[in-house]
């Protein structure tokens, strides 16, 4: 498994298998997020099998999928409120982590960072979200 910390709280992946949730657990995830629409690829766990094994390790799971490139300000709403209310470390995932990034990118731009400590994070947990530049600053704008 493939993790990327974007900070203490909060981790990207991609695509949670329900067999790893058990280590997820006892690395200390307590909440996982689920940004992958059901169905995306063929052979892909659907969230209800993630859900129950997440549930059977004592995580909390909740299903905000979005598509790749339609990424509405809703979902970085709902993303940032269940930042804000789930039990933490959270980890969120979807096919390669990527949309997980730029959903958390997104509600962070909405006064909470600075846009280039945005950048910076996740530059280090190896997204680059540069081409975002210009959605980031239109979210820091009252």
């Amino acid at each position: 498994m493939d993790l990327h910390k974007l900070t203490e709280d909060l981790t990207v992946a991609a695509q949670v298998d329900p067999a790893e949730i058990p280590l997820l657990a006892a690395q200390g995830i307590r909440s996982i997020i689920c940004n992958r629409p059901d169905g995306e690829v063929p052979g892909q766990a659907p969230f209800s099998t993630v859900e129950q094994a997440a549930a059977a390790s004592g995580i909390k799971a909740v299903y905000l999928p979005v598509v790749s490139n339609a990424i509405g300000d809703a979902d970085v709403t709902a993303f940032g409120k269940a930042l804000e209310e789930l039990p933490k470390p959270i980890l969120a995932y979807c096919r390669s982590g990527t949309r997980s990034a730029v959903l958390w990118s997104l509600s962070e731009a909405a006064g909470k960072r600075p846009i280039q400590d945005i950048l910076s994070k996740a530059a280090q947990a190896g997204y680059d979200l540069s081409a975002l530049s210009p959605r980031l600053e239109k979210m820091q704008r009252p």
